[in-house]
């Protein structure tokens, strides 16, 4: 039997906790350490709709990048269902779903968020950007003219636009930094790099920064680079493919009946957000799986085959 144990310490030889900031929550946050786990759930964030993706797909277990509680910008003090962050956590206790969250600490491991950034911008020759390991440091294989990179970091990443400032160089020796890391632009000017790509860049980070091209191509699209590779090292990789119509009716039933949401909001938040997100970043992770389950729970066909499948990677 694997349990959320097990999968915790597998990622913690990856990503051992003592990689992860001072301020940072790692590790197991919700659940039964011994609780059997059948089924995971890879994600960037927990948030609402994944705790009712897990709940429809039977998933025992969240792995998320993100903390899901109890860091910088998601202290609890209560728990309440008129609350978001109150729902989310109430919804995975009810369904006995566990969550583990490896936020700074996959940041900076070897294999982990940056290391997958670089690699997926083309980086050679990479280092560490910091003497904390955040950030990794690479050349491209030849200098390009710094319009052209832009285009080249919105097609790789799947941005769906992005922030540049250009002072005037071609790029060639690039640093990255997964998420928020505008703290470190001096390390990246120290190191003799032309540009740094990451996110959640300040006015006066642009303003102020003359030494290198700044590329801000996003929170997520920097860091969901990791998501693959968290499929990959958990084994067998699940796409539940669920017709779109399916996907809007589920969607209407909860928050007209349950949220008391209008279905003019409905509608509108689906069209505006909901569908373009999971057209731009769900669908295309379905590349990855290595079983693609159509109707969900209802294929028993192929339900049989995965308890098959787990019960020989126990039993080996």
């Amino acid at each position: 039997m694997i349990t959320v144990r097990d999968v915790e310490s597998t990622l913690y030889n990856w990503a051992p906790s003592g990689l992860a900031a001072s301020w940072d929550n790692v590790g197991l946050l919700v659940g039964a350490p011994d609780r059997e786990v059948k089924k995971i759930l890879t994600t960037l964030d927990i948030t609402e709709s994944v705790v009712d993706e897990a709940v429809q797909t039977g998933a025992d277990l969240i792995v998320a990048h993100h903390p899901v509680m109890n860091c910088t910008w998601h202290p609890v003090q209560t728990l309440r269902t008129d609350d978001r962050q109150g729902r989310i956590l109430t919804g995975l206790v009810e369904n006995h779903i566990s969550a583990i969250c490896m936020h700074t600490n996959l940041d900076a491991a070897d294999g982990g968020v940056n290391d997958a950034l670089a690699e997926k911008l083309g980086l050679l020759r990479t280092e560490y950007l910091t003497d904390e390991k955040i950030g990794r440091v690479g050349t491209l294989k030849c200098q390009i003219p710094l319009v052209e990179f832009t285009r080249f970091v919105v097609k790789s990443l799947g941005c769906n636009g992005l922030r540049y400032t250009d002072c005037g160089r071609p790029v060639h020796r690039v640093a990255v930094g997964g998420g928020a890391c505008g703290e470190y632009i001096a390390q990246a000017i120290a190191l003799g790099c032309d540009t740094f790509v990451t996110s959640d860049l300040r006015y006066h980070d642009f303003l102020d920064t003359k030494e290198l091209n700044l590329i801000d191509a996003g929170h997520f699209p920097t860091e969901q680079v990791i998501v693959p590779e968290l499929c990959r090292r958990l084994d067998i990789k699940i796409f539940v493919d669920t017709d779109a119509d399916i996907r809007i009716l589920r969607r209407i039933r909860r928050d007209v009946n349950k949220r008391q949401r209008t279905l003019e909001s409905v509608m509108e938040q689906y069209m505006a957000t909901v569908k373009p997100m999971h057209e731009a970043y769900v669908e295309p992770s379905k590349k990855y799986a290595d079983i693609i389950i159509p109707e969900g729970g209802h294929n028993l066909v192929t339900l049989e085959m995965l308890e098959n499948r787990i019960r020989h990677h126990i039993d080996a």
